[in-house]
């Protein structure tokens, strides 16, 4: 044992010249798991030697020909892998979560050559691929469609109907009839008129008749009610609940001229143009981006726009009048709208209540035309929303999926079985060097335990070579602790 300050008692060995190695690291003694458990032989790989010198890599793993990832090239008629698992469980399950794929549905080459009739089959792979591209853009027109407003007119009839109910006088004392002063009831209601027995709207929900309106004000006769209570008033709140009609009661026994004021909700909001610039359009109530629009369909008739500055509007002189300014710029447009922009009209229904007739109810009718929800844009959602087409195609193509896994499975059987025909003691020879590689890869076995088993591979010329090394390093080991347990410090 060599001490402090001593040349160590055993130098380098007298070898020859000694040959390269793949990284300056020592051999180390073989861990436990390894095969070879000779205390004084170090494990290594026939091809180069020394390899358990290297550092040891993690095997690639899912490589195609095994899971060793052998580098060594596939041999001819046996593919390692695919055939360890053609008539043994042994290989890893499918993943049932596995994305599918197209290219998971197509058949291989040597399929359809071995089966003529499968060209019908990619025939409606690739009609269902135009069938798939064809709906997709159906399904992103649709979607553009329902971010349009999409509304039909259609005529709501409103109900306008009044009851006169007489003065009654009191009875005799103890009969408990009371009397009641002369009075009448007006009542509004309304619905939609039906276009036709094939109505498709027939079978849906009923609106109610205040949804259609977002205000209703009924002015009676202020002589008679006075200044006070001459006005019953409804407006539309975010908590309002919606109702069939509307009613009315007043005492009186004189017929009673009324006005009915209705405003529309419309939705989205419709705006009143400025008299002079309806004129010009001919657009008098209707939506902001429709009554932009109109106006810069009347710059571009006209020619109005500057041919340099693109950006700026040259106002004719009507133009000119309505905005006073000889030139603006088409950013400004929405901005100078805003002044110009009343709210819609409301619809006036001048109507008298008689109290002719005791308790007869008198009805007028009126018709208006209003704007609901196109029933297409109803259907547009719920094949948009639809699942059930969904779900049941997803199912077929899951069987699709399948079928051609298992004719890929069917596939590898038989060459399996046809390269086990053609030549059986090659097939098997290869075969079992393949599946001792995926072993060897499976269990981390390093070296070959084979030729290891055997004397003859320790009387090789590097055996001499590696026991000195083996020996070298043991000692410097030693030298190491014995002068860190003596605390001695080398200069």
């Amino acid at each position: 044992m060599a001490m402090a300050g001593q040349s160590p008692r055993y130098g380098p060995p007298p070898v020859p010249p000694m040959r390269q190695y793949g990284s300056p690291n020592y051999p180390q003694r073989p861990g436990p798991g390894s095969y070879n458990q000779q205390p004084n032989m170090m494990p290594r790989q026939p091809q180069p030697p020394y390899n358990q010198m290297r550092p040891q890599m993690t095997p690639p793993v899912g490589n195609k020909r095994g899971l060793g990832g052998d580098p060594r090239p596939p041999q001819p008629g046996v593919k390692g892998r695919d055939y360890a698992h053609a008539n043994s469980s042994s290989g890893p399950p499918m993943s049932s979560k596995k994305k599918k794929k197209l290219a998971d549905k197509i058949l291989p080459q040597k399929v359809r050559d071995l089966v003529p009739e499968s060209q019908a089959y990619m025939d409606l792979l690739a009609f269902e691929r135009k069938l798939d591209s064809t709906i997709m853009r159906k399904r992103l027109d649709i979607q553009e469609a329902l971010k349009r407003p999409m509304k039909q007119k259609r005529k709501l009839r409103i109900f306008i109907s009044n009851t006169f109910y007489a003065a009654k006088e009191p009875g005799p004392e103890g009969t408990g009839e009371e009397g009641s002063v002369a009075s009448w009831e007006l009542r509004v209601e309304g619905r939609l008129l039906e276009d036709s027995k094939s109505d498709p709207n027939k079978f849906q929900l009923k609106r109610k008749f205040s949804s259609f309106f977002k205000s209703l004000v009924i002015e009676l006769d202020k002589d008679l009610y006075g200044p006070d209570n001459h006005l019953v008033e409804w407006h539309r709140t975010a908590t309002t609940q919606e109702t069939d009609g509307f009613q009315v009661k007043r005492p009186g026994d004189k017929n009673v001229r009324c006005q009915i004021l209705l405003l529309l909700d419309y939705q989205p909001l419709q705006f009143k143009l400025d008299a002079r610039l309806a004129r010009l359009l001919g657009v008098h109530t209707q939506t902001r981006p429709v009554i932009i629009s109109a106006l810069w369909q009347y710059i571009k008739t006209h020619k109005l726009q500057d041919n340099h500055e693109r950006e700026w509007i040259n106002c004719d002189k009507y133009l000119e009048q309505i905005f006073s300014c000889p030139k603006m710029k088409f950013a400004e447009i929405p901005q100078r709208l805003n002044p110009l922009l009343h709210p819609p009209d409301p619809i006036v229904i001048n109507h008298m209540i008689s109290v002719e007739g005791t308790e007869q109810k008198q009805t007028a009718c009126y018709d208006i035309d209003v704007e609901v929800d196109d029933t297409l844009k109803q259907q547009m959602n719920n094949f948009l929303l639809s699942t059930a087409s969904q779900m049941e195609i997803q199912s077929l193509d899951n069987k699709i999926h399948e079928t051609v896994e298992t004719i890929n499975q069917l596939k590898t059987n038989r060459e399996f079985f046809l390269s086990f025909a053609k030549d059986s003691q090659q097939f098997i020879n290869k075969w079992i060097i393949s599946q001792t590689r995926d072993l060897k890869t499976m269990t981390d076995v390093v070296g070959n335990p084979e030729e290891e088993r055997r004397s003859e591979f320790f009387f090789q010329p590097w055996a001499q070579e590696a026991v000195c090394r083996y020996f070298y390093t043991k000692v410097q080991q030693k030298r190491v602790e014995l002068e860190q347990a003596l605390g001695i410090r080398n200069g």
